[in-house]
């Protein structure tokens, strides 16, 4: 089959949608399909970025944020048995709605990965979008994909789960257990980030640290922290991301006498970040609402041996509860208590994630597995297109 996947951000851009889109795309290329990847570029010209399937990344003629109209794609939909959309895509999704309503004999899928929430008049623009078109992008579409079914039931798009139920397909995200698997911390890794001493228990937080990714919660473990730090208990908090909030963060931490804790090292390479989990002692997930869906670096923490904390958000807590626990949503004080319990018991995290973790890992989140879920739902559509 060939099929296009549309999506908002693509890495090299750091975030949990563009990159399960690339795996997913990785995996369905070695199952033999024919892919494309649309997304938001400096340019017309085709890219790669370490995977197979074709990269177009496109100049948009508006853009704000991860939202951006890019009206080049439409006239390539056409050349695909599958569109599949990724929403949000602000600027986009509306117009392969249109591109739908006009070829009903493709197959167009969409994935819901989150809602959008927002403060002030864009805040009020993502609930007119909510309310008026987002039934009407989902509707039009032949099936909608969601990481779990608890997330969905609580979502924007319950109103469609509940209209529609026969249109929805649960398909968690993947993890690479190639790449992320339990392995002995690097030295080299402290040493070229000034890390300190590993035998500090360590508190990870993988995420995006720029406007798009606010509900991450980075706030929230700040908080936490400082009463780690006020209690007198050994830590070193390593922060993994980067963006145009960074700075802000960095500056929260020496405004909370706590700088000395905590490492903010940027962005780094794919290939480097697997040795940051392994330095782990726990990771955590502190997102402040239902923008934060499922957590595939929760994932990637469980299936690398390290057990992990995390908000009580629907979609969230399916993962965590299984290498970990969860704590009620922007609650820094019980988040400092799971903290220093899970601390207490560092050298016991790989007995604490356990083997049976490592199964349910490698069974259910495999993206081999995943990517033939996508298969399966691709192929229906294609032979009901075709009677």
């Amino acid at each position: 089959m060939k099929i296009a996947h549309i999506v908002c951000a693509y890495p090299p851009y750091f975030g949990g949608m563009g990159n399960s889109v690339y795996s997913l795309v990785n995996e369905l290329e070695n199952m033999g399909h024919e892919t494309a990847v649309f997304t938001i570029g400096e340019s017309t010209d085709i890219q790669q970025h370490d995977v197979r399937g074709r990269v177009h990344r496109y100049a948009p003629l508006l853009k704000h944020g991860n939202a951006a109209y890019i009206p080049q794609i439409r006239q390539y939909l056409d050349d695909f048995d599958i569109v599949h959309l990724h929403y949000p895509f602000y600027g986009v999704a509306n117009m392969v709605r249109t591109w739908k309503k006009k070829n009903p004999e493709k197959g167009f899928v969409l994935t819901y990965h989150m809602d959008t929430q927002a403060i002030s008049l864009k805040g009020l623009y993502f609930l007119y979008y909510t309310k008026f078109w987002l039934p009407k992008i989902l509707g039009v579409a032949d099936a909608l994909i969601g990481s779990s079914k608890d997330y969905i039931q609580t979502s924007n798009a319950a109103v469609i789960e509940r209209s529609e139920p026969e249109k929805w397909h649960y398909i968690p995200f993947g993890v690479d257990t190639q790449r992320f698997y339990p392995k002995d911390s690097s030295v080299d890794l402290q040493e070229r980030f000034g890390l300190g001493d590993e035998s500090i228990p360590t508190i990870l937080f993988v995420g995006g640290m720029d406007d798009a990714h606010y509900f991450k919660g980075i706030d929230v473990l700040l908080r936490a922290l400082r009463i780690l730090a006020r209690k007198n208990v050994s830590f070193r908090a390593i922060m993994v991301g980067d963006g145009n909030l960074k700075e802000s963060y960095e500056l929260k931490a020496f405004g909370m006498g706590i700088k000395k804790h905590v490492h903010f090292v940027g962005h780094v390479d794919d290939e480097v970040l697997p040795d940051f989990y392994n330095l782990a002692d726990v990771f955590v997930l502190p997102s402040i609402n239902t923008s934060e869906a499922f957590g595939m670096v929760l994932l990637e923490a469980m299936a690398s041996g390290v057990p992990v904390i995390a908000s009580d958000l629907p979609g969230v807590r399916t993962i965590a509860k299984n290498g970990g626990g969860v704590f009620p949503v922007g609650d820094y004080e019980v988040l400092s208590e799971r903290l220093i319990h899970v601390l207490n018991y560092s050298d016991q995290k790989k007995e604490h994630v356990g083997q049976d973790i490592q199964h349910v890992i490698k069974e259910k989140y495999s993206w081999e597995g995943v990517a033939k879920k996508h298969e399966t739902v691709y192929m229906e559509i294609v032979a009901k297109m075709k009677k």
